[in-house]
């Protein structure tokens, strides 16, 4: 090894470390109801992971090959490809092949489909009836709504457009009841309430009354 090459390994590593470092700084994501994953997505799809395929450039994002068989929101177009960053420590995403999600994601300049570990994403098997039935037309019904984090008391609403989400407090898990059974929706009054598809228990800080 020559004395140049030798002199540029060292930076490049110290380059690539750095880079590991700021990846995992900036993939800070808080927890997401399915609701807000919906609102905030260009697009949310049902697809089956078919294939994937990982450049030999780390720095490239990993390529997913689906068969999307539903389209909830976004283009009037069928994506036969989702990009994601090649490891968790850049938001990258983990899929497995034969698997069929609800994928929420964002479009790039060149109509490219991407996710990360912000976006919601869920295997299809494992979300709720009302889940589902929630991403044809409630979780829209919703997006003007904000669903704030409730973790610790006390814990309050700052407008009358805001639902508490509190799984977190009631349940210590951010997939509870309130995210699988319920959806924020803007009532005629311009104010916003959790709405239940199915009858559940009531819990404590839960608003379970329909708009």
């Amino acid at each position: 090894m020559s004395w140049t090459v030798k002199n540029l390994v060292l930076p490049l590593v110290l380059l690539c470390l750095w880079l590991l470092q700021e990846g995992a700084q900036a993939c800070s994501c808080g927890a997401t109801h399915p609701q807000q994953g919906f609102c905030q997505a260009d697009v949310v799809i049902k697809a089956k992971v078919v294939g994937v395929k990982a450049d030999d450039d780390f720095f490239k994002p990993i390529k997913y090959s689906i068969k999307q068989t539903k389209m909830f929101k976004g283009p009037d177009k069928n994506f036969d490809a989702i990009y994601t960053a090649p490891t968790s420590s850049l938001c990258g995403v983990t899929l497995a092949k034969g698997v069929e999600y609800l994928i929420t994601g964002r479009l790039k300049s060149n109509d490219s489909l991407h996710i990360t570990l912000c976006n919601f994403l869920e295997p299809w098997e494992k979300l709720t009836a009302i889940q589902r039935n929630s991403l044809v037309e409630r979780y829209e019904m919703g997006c003007d709504c904000k669903i704030t984090p409730c973790t610790s008391i006390p814990c309050a609403i700052s407008s009358p457009a805001e639902c508490l989400w509190t799984d977190y407090l009631t349940e210590k898990i951010t997939n509870g009841k309130q995210a699988r059974h319920f959806a924020c929706i803007k009532r005629n009054d311009n104010s916003c309430a959790w709405y239940r598809g199915a009858e559940l228990p009531k819990k404590k800080f839960m608003d379970i009354e329909d708009p």
